[in-house]
């Protein structure tokens, strides 16, 4: 049997999917949240991306809606296969409050979204992690560690370097409204949170996709037009990197501290800038780079401190 022919290839595979098996299983739980958390920032960027572009041409609450839409029908094969049993929530009012809550934020964040470089949005919401370590650490009782609250610091440091440059222009008022989106986010995940300790993540983002699309549906319905065929498209990959996104961000939740996860969404500003770059030909400027390099440095610094602890 050569290394080079199909049963060969087969073996080989499986061979290297255990080996990834077994090395997952040993990882700390501290370093796989980090890496569930920059995979779920990854997507959330090429959604936003996405998103960004179908907002343009598409009235921003029915952007909204659609979006959460597709993300209820993504998911449709998980409760064909697994029973509407298996996404019975445990706490169904916290499911509604973390979906109205989310909802708030949402409606604030697709006003601004389209009258903004994709980078700047990025480093706006970047802001979130503050008002989140502060809530974990009031109402969720979790420890917060020094070296935390560095990076998060030197990291919030840098979005201000990108940020504060834009503030003052024409498109000051958006920025403050995605300002203003931040701390309700903030709300929405430490609730996220709180759902963890009994919920199952599959559940979690299930009810959110369902509670943001009903509440959403009234507010899309005035403005509402018919998407063309590439709209639609759009919209259903919306819906695919979305309940992505999610996921990964709720299976870093339960896998560590929510405080101990954020400082790494710093590194969604990278991904933001160089979407922009390359979809838009919003040339991120040199603040926005400066900006860049230290909230990586923050980001790598602290992954590093929560995988030695």
């Amino acid at each position: 049997m050569t290394a080079g022919s199909p049963l060969g290839t087969v073996r080989h595979w499986w061979r290297f999917r255990h080996s990834l098996r077994r090395r997952w299983r040993t990882t700390p739980l501290s370093v796989r949240a980090l890496i569930w958390m920059a995979l779920g920032g990854l997507f959330f960027s090429l959604l936003n991306a996405l998103v960004r572009q179908l907002t343009l041409s598409v009235d921003p609450m029915q952007s909204q809606f659609l979006r959460y839409l597709f993300g209820v029908l993504v998911m449709v094969p998980w409760l064909w296969r697994h029973g509407l049993a298996a996404y019975r929530p445990v706490n169904l009012a916290g499911q509604f409050w973390r979906g109205l809550v989310h909802t708030l934020g949402l409606v604030l964040w697709f006003i601004a979204l389209p009258r903004i470089p994709l980078a700047d949005m990025t480093a706006i919401g970047f802001t979130g992690p503050i008002f989140i370590m502060l809530g974990a650490a009031w109402f969720l009782g979790e420890p917060m560690r020094r070296d935390r609250w560095v990076a998060a610091l030197v990291g919030f440091g840098g979005v201000m370097v990108v940020v504060a440059p834009n503030v003052s222009t024409d498109g000051g008022w958006y920025h403050l409204i995605m300002l203003a989106s931040s701390p309700v986010f903030a709300a929405s995940f430490l609730i996220t949170k709180a759902l963890t300790r009994y919920e199952q993540p599959g559940v979690i983002v299930l009810w959110q996709a369902l509670t943001v699309t009903a509440l959403s549906l009234p507010l899309a319905l005035p403005g509402w037009q018919m998407p063309t065929p590439w709209q639609w498209l759009g919209f259903a990959c919306t819906g695919v990197l979305g309940t992505l996104g999610h996921y990964c961000v709720t299976r870093a939740f339960h896998a560590a501290d929510i405080s101990a996860t954020q400082s790494l969404r710093f590194l969604d500003l990278v991904w933001a800038a160089v979407l922009g770059w390359l979809l838009f030909a919003d040339v991120p400027s040199v603040s926005t780079f400066a900006g860049a390099v230290v909230i990586l440095m923050a980001s790598l610094w602290i992954a590093r401190r929560e995988g030695r602890r």
